[in-house]
């Protein structure tokens, strides 16, 4: 194992974990335990340079499983992601490591012999151990991908809505995010979702936050139970249920991205200050303002990942509780492959170049649309319009 990026604080300590700028960067992988049969689970943290706590609760979870031996069912491998940008404490040198996971550049990149760009180098060399594990698995793959927020709040879990990544989702005692995807690309979650690997992202907290490498330590041994390489008789695991289990008990259980609020380089974005993820908020309340003036929350509900730094084009994201018997109902309809049907709607037509593609007319088709092919397992391809595209997911099995 590696030299930690931060001490294991003494039981009971509090330690302001900071992130190391001008650190030595941490290597790419922090360590791979168990037998080559069995399940694969895949940890990757850190990346986005500026979130070190992923990495440090990753490096600990996998210091304590080597020194107390306990017995694997499958492989699991921890990875580090930005290594260059954790060196200097930077979400990103050049661009956005997870904002970068196409296939098609991803192919590019692989006949590229010098990419030019640090985060380039950084996908290449992160897609040479992944992409064996793939290959390896035959279907076994399981994935947890480590982050934190730049604003203060609980944990959650983000996720392709998968009926796969949904029982693994449900493993961990934090509030569960759907249609994140459909509003940000490039993830590395769903790369790999779309290559049939099932996980899901874990936000831990705020970068700088105490307890956020603690939270990621803690996903870290419930995901080795979810993904079968652990049974659940380990103190460890214990505590880490009861750890995320105490905050998360008066938050919503399953919640809907409805808006994402968009921002570039030149916008002078600026969030008001003390905000917070599940933070209650009415529609037209005043959030944050730009070049422009004030900018207002379009609808109710609840506020997600607000900005606080420099870098990033996600200012902050609306979302809405959503009802766990809603669940039971998508698992029960996709079973039965109502989509099917839905061609016969008003306003709905097959897509003409893509099988298994739908194209909305939302002017035709207003009432409860989107809503409708997300409980069928669609997700929505490009921006909101007066015609919508939505695809079914590849590997949306149960």
């Amino acid at each position: 194992m590696s030299q930690s990026l931060q001490e294991t604080p003494a039981e009971g300590e509090m330690v302001a974990l900071e992130a190391p700028t001008g650190a030595e960067a941490p290597p790419r992988v922090l360590d791979r335990l168990g037998p080559e049969s069995g399940p694969i689970l895949l940890i990757v943290a850190g990346l986005h340079g500026n979130e070190p706590m992923g990495v440090v609760g990753l490096e600990r979870a996998l210091s304590r499983l080597r020194a107390i031996g306990a017995p694997l069912s499958g492989r699991v491998i921890g990875l580090v992601g930005n290594r260059k940008a954790l060196s200097v404490g930077r979400r990103f040198v050049d661009h956005d490591l997870n904002r970068a996971w196409f296939a098609d550049r991803i192919e590019l990149l692989r006949q590229t012999p010098e990419p030019s760009s640090p985060e380039d180098r950084e996908l290449l060399e992160l897609d040479r151990e992944i992409e064996p594990l793939i290959q390896q698995a035959g279907g076994s793959l399981f994935m947890l991908d480590l982050h934190t927020t730049s604003g203060p709040g609980p944990a959650f879990s983000v996720l392709e809505d998968t009926l796969a990544n949904r029982a693994f989702a449900l493993n961990f005692p934090v509030p569960m995010v759907l249609g994140f995807e459909e509003e940000v690309g490039g993830t590395l979650s769903h790369y790999l979702c779309g290559r049939g690997v099932t996980g899901i992202g874990f936000e831990a907290g705020q970068h700088q936050e105490p307890f956020a490498a603690e939270r990621a330590e803690a996903a870290v041994w419930i995901a080795l139970e979810a993904a079968g390489l652990l049974n659940g008789d380990l103190d460890e695991l214990r505590e880490a249920r009861q750890k995320l289990e105490l905050e998360s008990a008066e938050l919503p259980s399953i919640v809907e991205v409805r808006y994402r609020h968009a921002i570039s380089g030149g916008d002078g974005f600026r969030m008001k200050p003390e905000h917070r993820t599940f933070q209650p908020v009415e529609r037209g309340q005043k959030l944050a303002r730009d070049r422009s003036g004030e900018i207002s929350s379009p609808t109710e509900g609840l506020l997600l990942m607000p900005l606080y730094q420099e870098q990033g084009d996600d200012g902050f994201f609306v979302v809405r509780p959503v009802l766990p018997v809603w669940l039971k109902l998508s698992a029960l309809v996709r079973h039965h492959r109502f989509e099917r049907f839905v061609h016969l709607l008003p306003g709905v037509r097959k897509h003409p170049e893509r099988p298994g593609a739908f194209i909305v007319n939302r002017r035709v088709a207003r009432f409860l649309t989107l809503e409708l092919f997300h409980l069928l397992g669609f997700r929505r391809v490009g921006p909101v319009g007066r015609y919508v595209v939505l695809v079914r997911r590849t590997y949306d099995r149960s």
